[in-house]
Order: C-alpha cells, then structure tokens, then sequence
C-alpha cells in the first residue's frame, strides 16, 4: 500500500516559519541514529510497493554525514530517494556545490528547495535557495522549488455557499503553527460544512512520515502507531483505516464526524478543514496519546 516513506530526520531547523505544520525550530531537538534509518528501510523492503525514500524535516543538513549516509543506504537498496531542504547551507555559489558535490556522486532522485518569502525573504541577494539551485543544475541534479504563498483574503472570490470551499487565496494547510500565527483576520465558515477530508489519503495511504520516536505519521499528528514496537512492514499490512480512532470518524464524516463522535466542543467557524481537523485533534490528545502523535507536531512538549 505504502509507496513512500518520508524521514524526518529531525524537527530542529534553522528557521521557526509561521506556516510550519510540524512546529519546527532551532530548538527542537533528537535526530535519527544509522542504526535507526537501516532497522527502517529493511522494514521499507519488506513492503513490496515501496519505492520512494525521502529525507527532510526540520531541516536535514543539519545532519548532514547521517543524511548522506541515509541517502547513499537508501539508494543502495534500489530506492528513489528526494531531499527536501531550505537551502541554509548555500551561503555563495562555490559552497552550495561543496554540499551538493557528495550527492551528485551518490545519485538522487528529487531534490527540492523552500523557495518563498517565509524561508527566503524579499532579498533576491540573499536567496540561498536560488544559489542551490544553479549549483544543483550545474551538478546535473533534478530540482524544483516549494513555494508556500502566504494566506490572504480574496475579494474578487468573495463567501461561497459550496460546502467546504475555500475563500482565501494562498496555499497555506492550516495545521500547527499555521492555526497559531496566520489564521487572525481570514474569514471562518461554519464547522457543519467540513465534513470530508480533501487533503490526505487516510484509506489508503501513499506515503507516511516517520520520526526519530518512532511515529508512523499518516498525516501531520495522526499515527498509524509506533515503528519501534511494530515492525513499519507489519503496520503497513495490518492498517485498517475505518477502525483507526481517528481517521475512521475523518473517513466517515470529516472534522465534524470527529468532533461529534467524541464530544468535542466546537468554535462558531474555522477557516477550513484542516483548521477545524487540527483544533479538534488537540482537545482529543490526552484521550488518543498513541494515535495522535507526537505531541511536537501540536506544539507541546
């Protein structure tokens, strides 16, 4: 079922961005050991259709001789592999090709860079993301950028009566800090017409993100349990989506289907359905602990 695993490698990062789903920072902390990442893609050749291994964050190179040393083991095992960076490293051109030399010589398959004004700024001289970017090409790596444009009211839009349709502009997904810093001042539409999720795969996942404890993350916050007590080939096998706490009411009937079954008291409107999916998870974390997991990705600790 299962066609990507994504690792990451840490929530420690150089930036703290307004739009992080993950609630990643410089003083987020723990990283994954080698031992680690090779007890998980020998779990990830267990499953017959993986095929991409992705490492990412918080911010990778952080880690930098553990990520090449992911990536290279990973491409060993006959596995796509992508990078997702912010490019923090790529202070002038010649440097950016130091770091990106050792991956050209090792192969990927994907490598894109945070290219927006949350990581970069509005000083094109200063966009590090760029500079990667010629230096990758120079390289002969396949890139791309990720551009995350920030939320923003659209007049020419206006409310729409379609149920759960959006009426701001931009591509922000309202989870973690997302909820906490740019959510103030959009319009909210009222929680009865969120019921569906439009965002994730949640019966039948693509790719999940795994963290250093050990969370099998179907979407940002939601486990399909632990990999260091399941075997991630055993969890993939054994995944039933409709009996899952949570994604079984999210299949059923969105965030309200999820609030209503749980109790759940809930605001006059959310500005989505992510919005409202996130609001509610957190008032359940106490009662799902192991589903809903880890707590870092709903800023606690």
């Amino acid at each position: 079922m299962i066609t990507g695993v994504h690792f990451l490698l840490s929530y420690s990062c150089t930036f703290e961005c307004d739009h992080c789903f993950l609630y990643c920072s410089p003083e987020a902390s723990g990283t994954f050991t080698r031992h680690q990442i090779e007890s998980v893609l020998g779990e990830c050749q267990k499953t017959p259709t993986m095929q991409w291994v992705y490492f990412e964050g918080g911010e990778p190179f952080l880690f930098y001789p553990l990520m090449v040393e992911g990536i290279r083991m990973a491409r060993n095992r006959g596995f796509k592999v992508g990078l997702v960076t912010n490019a923090y490293w790529a202070t002038t051109a010649e440097d950016a090709e130091l770091w990106l030399g050792p991956l050209a010589e090792i192969g990927i398959d994907d490598l894109s860079l945070s290219d927006d004004a949350f990581h970069q700024g509005d000083d094109e001289a200063l966009n590090t993301a760029r500079r990667a970017h010629e230096a990758a090409k120079q390289l002969g790596l396949p890139v791309g950028d990720i551009c995350i444009e920030a939320p923003r009211v659209d007049p020419a839009k206006g409310r729409t009566d379609e149920k759960g349709a959006p009426i701001i502009g931009g591509n922000v997904r309202f989870r973690g800090r997302a909820v906490e810093k740019l959510i103030e001042g959009l319009p909210r539409t009222s929680p009865e017409q969120f019921t569906e999720c439009k965002d994730e795969e949640l019966e039948k996942p693509g790719r999940v993100h795994v963290d250093c404890y050990g969370h099998v993350q179907v979407c940002q916050g939601i486990s399909m349990g632990n990999m260091w007590e399941t075997p991630l080939s055993e969890m993939d096998a054994n995944y039933d989506a409709p009996r899952h706490p949570i994604c079984g009411p999210l299949l059923k009937g969105g965030p309200l289907q999820l609030a209503k079954e749980y109790g759940v008291p809930l605001a006059d409107g959310y500005v989505d359905a992510c919005h409202m999916c996130f609001e509610v998870r957190k008032a359940l974390l106490d009662r799902f602990p192991e589903y809903l997991a880890p707590r870092q990705v709903y800023g606690l600790k």
